[in-house]
């Protein structure tokens, strides 16, 4: 059975998924932010198959999150190196950290902490306002229709019902 794109849907959160497929790719992107650059390094720190892993690194490349890069000629052999927009995902690993650590992890607390070399302190992800710094809830938020916003959708009665908000 074909699976349902959301590459088009008019939600960044589809698109998103769309592009993540499956749970492997969130993994292979956090053991890029671990530092692992090469296949065998992946494969032996995931345990995922190799095809698949193959499937993964190729779609990470195609969208533009990872680079290939060459470290060997004879056989070639590459080096899967985090672009900007891979990089741009951390926020992403982030808070899904945070919401497991908050809601997975067990009495023995969380199994990896953040520590921001900046400030020197361990830490975790918080969501917050990019204009006033507040955090954003469920309770103080709400989705209003951007400027992406396929018009054909947004005179729909229950499109317009969900951003009335």
């Amino acid at each position: 059975m074909r699976r349902t794109s959301f590459a088009h849907w008019p939600c960044s959160i589809a698109r998103t998924m769309d592009l993540l497929g499956d749970w492997w790719t969130p993994l292979v992107l956090r053991e890029a932010f671990y530092g692992i650059k090469r296949f065998d390094g992946f494969q032996e720190s995931l345990g995922i198959a190799r095809n698949t892993l193959t499937d993964r690194l190729r779609r990470l490349v195609d969208e533009g999150l990872l680079e290939k890069r060459p470290y060997q000629t004879e056989p070639v052999r590459h080096d899967y190196v985090l672009t900007e927009k891979g990089r741009d995902f951390y926020g992403v690993l982030l808070a899904m950290n945070r919401w497991g650590d908050r809601w997975l992890a067990g009495e023995a607390g969380p199994p990896v902490t953040s520590y921001h070399d900046v400030c020197g302190q361990e830490s975790h992800a918080e969501v917050v306002c990019a204009a006033c710094g507040e955090p954003m809830t469920a309770e103080n938020t709400h989705p209003r229709m951007g400027p992406g916003y396929p018009p054909r959708l947004a005179e729909r009665p229950d499109v317009k019902e969900r951003f009335a908000g």
